[in-house]
């Protein structure tokens, strides 16, 4: 009896295959042809690791380091190499130490020792870089094991991983990944390569009191020197001191609030939090008299409506007077709209806002006078002027919004000491555990799918398809300039993936497994599993969750 043969399609050729070769032989073949490594294959619509076998004929492409499926992969494993080298040195020094991964920054994970006292300096850092260049050399396997879920508890409570062992009280499925490099034994949200051989290129940078795991970006295969984003991390340190002020770190430990009946108590803290610091806001502004120009700034899905109207009641309270004006406004007509690379409208790029009118009217204002403002009609790509009039007093303060808010090509002309420029966006200060972050990108993508959903008609599986090119426009026309910014604010609140939940579930499960999006739905209904669901009635009318899920007293 002959062995089985699978047909096998790759770039428009049938291929044959014995049943039961690995994927990681047939991509030898075509490695050649990629100037970047090959870490994934997407099997019928669906990802798959290297390390897995052909079962069946199918439509088979390769994903490379410089996909983002492929992207995250490399990551993943590169942490558990650190991780695994970080054990290695503390067996090899005699001292009971573990590494915890943060958060992103810059190109890298923000990492810190915990465990006995280690001396982080150069030459710590010297020998991890050498442990896992060693590691690297080896090609040392890295073996995925599916565990009972029970047995997972009970290993996560032996290593000590609280983190972990809270998450998974919570999981629905019996079984649990489990991924290993050699006898060290972690869980990992999503894909990894196949060994450590592949992952050559990485970097360590000692920053604050951690260091930065850095990884590769638009050249998959060398490592860019490192640009701390000083005042972003320190956004982030604060959000984590929030999450301690609220003891909700991890999704585990947002699950046990829900489960013991706590969560409305967690709303009521976390947003009352957040009015405080705007209501702080407001009095710094308050007592800067020059300040008539309140330039507010973020990527997708900020919340950033939401914010310049609560802010704007603060500083109602200090006494000024907002008049808040959006930068969407300002649009040129859309037939002189410049266009991108494939000939579509891009109306995120500077020159799609009427620089020099913007700049007279707003002069204008700055000088006393009474000025037409005018309305974008996006119905038909037109500026109007209904007898909106503005003139600025005394106590009148403009809050404008958009995404250029903080280049200052778009407000050449007004003085620096008449600005404020605020950068919002909605750093997630969640954790799923001590070794996976929680992405930004992640919730923020699920606050536009369920807001699209509910006021555009925009199904999922659009949402997703155009998430890459809102990206791109947010790496080249906003996060340039976060760090110009006067002041950073994080929109994000501890609870909300948890109401997002069955808001963003419904929509996901409408893309089919024929859909390219689908590959990206299913990822992301696995990573909404970890959350128990938070039903929306303690949401507060003004919150920021409500600019997405409905229900906000303001016009959003």
């Amino acid at each position: 009896m002959g062995e089985t043969i699978c047909r096998i399609r790759i770039d428009g050729e049938e291929r044959q295959f014995p049943k039961g070769t690995y994927y990681r032989e047939i991509v030898e073949g075509y490695q050649g042809q990629y100037g970047d490594d090959i870490v994934l294959v997407l099997f019928n619509n669906r990802l798959r690791e290297l390390s897995r076998r052909v079962k069946e004929d199918g439509e088979l492409s390769f994903v490379t380091t410089k996909d983002k499926a492929g992207r995250k992969a490399y990551r993943r494993s590169v942490s558990l190499l650190m991780q695994r080298a970080v054990y290695n040195l503390a067996k090899e020094d005699g001292k009971q130490v573990s590494v915890r991964i943060e958060h992103s920054i810059s190109q890298g994970y923000f990492c810190e020792l915990k465990g006995e006292e280690v001396a982080l300096d150069e030459a710590y850092l010297l020998r991890l870089k050498g442990e896992m260049m060693r590691l690297v050399e080896g090609q040392i396997p890295i073996r995925k094991e599916s565990i009972p879920t029970d047995e997972a508890l009970a290993l996560f409570h032996e290593l000590g991983m609280r983190d972990k062992e809270r998450l998974f009280a919570y999981r629905r499925s019996s079984k649990v990944n489990i991924y290993s490099i050699g006898n060290y034994m972690d869980y990992f949200y999503g894909y990894m390569v196949p060994d450590t051989g592949y992952l050559k290129y990485f970097g360590l940078e000692l920053y604050e009191k951690g260091f930065v795991l850095l990884f590769p970006d638009k050249d998959t295969k060398a490592i860019p020197p490192f640009q701390p984003s000083h005042k972003l991390f320190q956004v982030l340190r604060e959000s984590a001191g929030w999450s301690e002020k609220l003891d909700i770190a991890t999704i585990g430990a947002l699950n046990d609030a829900v489960s013991q009946g706590r969560i409305r108590e967690v709303i009521l803290l976390a947003e009352a939090l957040m009015e405080r610091k705007i209501g702080k806001l407001a009095e710094q502004i308050a007592a800067e008299p020059d300040k008539k120009f309140v330039m507010v700034a973020g990527p997708s899905s900020s919340g950033k409506t939401t914010f310049s109207h609560r802010l704007s009641i603060q500083l109602m309270a200090q006494g000024l007077k907002p008049h808040p004006i959006a930068l969407d406004d300002y649009y040129v007509d859309r037939v002189d709209t410049p266009k991108d690379e494939n000939g579509n409208y891009n109306f995120e790029c500077l020159e799609a806002i009427d620089i020099e009118l913007f700049n007279r009217d707003m002069s204008a204002l700055l000088k006393g006078e009474r000025v037409p403002l005018p309305t974008y009609n996006f119905r038909t790509g037109k500026r109007e002027y209904k007898g909106v009039y503005k003139q600025l007093g005394k106590n009148d303060i403009l809050v404008l919004e958009g995404i250029h808010g903080l280049n200052d090509r778009l407000s050449y002309t007004l003085p620096s000491s008449s600005k404020l420029k605020i950068y919002i966006s909605a750093l997630t200060q969640l954790n799923i555990d001590e070794h996976n972050s929680l992405p930004t990108t992640d919730g923020r993508m699920i606050r536009r799918m369920v807001r699209d959903a509910r006021t555009r008609n925009i199904t999922a599986k659009d949402t997703i398809k155009m998430w890459d090119s809102v990206r791109r426009g947010e790496e080249q026309y906003i996060f340039p300039f976060q760090e110009d910014a006067d002041i950073m604010f994080n929109s994000a609140l501890v609870y909300e993936l948890a109401v997002l939940k069955q808001y963003a579930e419904p929509l996901l499960f409408q893309i089919g497994k024929e859909c390219p999006e689908y590959t990206e739905a299913k990822r992301l209904l696995k990573f909404l599993d970890y959350f128990l669901p938070v039903p929306s009635e303690d949401v507060a009318q003004n919150s920021i969750l409500r600019e997405f899920i409905g229900g906000s007293c303001f016009h959003v």
